[in-house]
């Protein structure tokens, strides 16, 4: 990786949703990230997903980006969103549905 800022920027700016996680969608390596990964799938909303266990620096390079200490991150249309616990408080209060769509971004509604 050449330059981590560099990179994590291009990554947050060139896909609508981004979520920084330890793992993966299909295999989340923290509980923290598989609520999150949880919320998304389940909304139905299409996202980059970053393992940051890949890399030291990633890891360390993200935090310093978004002035956030912990992981998952979740980006959307290049803002950064929150985290866990920031993503389920808007999630159950109908918020995070509501930044999605007002970003342009489709949701699955709920049945």
């Amino acid at each position: 990786m050449t330059d981590v800022n560099t990179w994590i920027s291009d990554t947050v700016k060139g896909n609508d949703v981004v979520l920084f996680m330890k793992g993966t969608p299909t295999f989340p390596q923290c509980g923290f990230s598989g609520q999150v990964v949880q919320i998304l799938d389940y909304l139905g909303v299409p996202y980059q997903g970053v393992n940051v266990l890949e890399a030291d620096e990633l890891r360390q390079g993200i935090k310093e980006y978004s002035n956030w200490p912990t992981i998952p991150q979740l980006y959307v249309k290049g803002e950064f969103v929150g985290g866990c616990d920031i993503i389920r408080e808007m999630f159950q209060a109908g918020e995070l549905q509501s930044h999605l769509k007002d970003n342009g971004i489709s949701v699955r509604e709920a049945v």
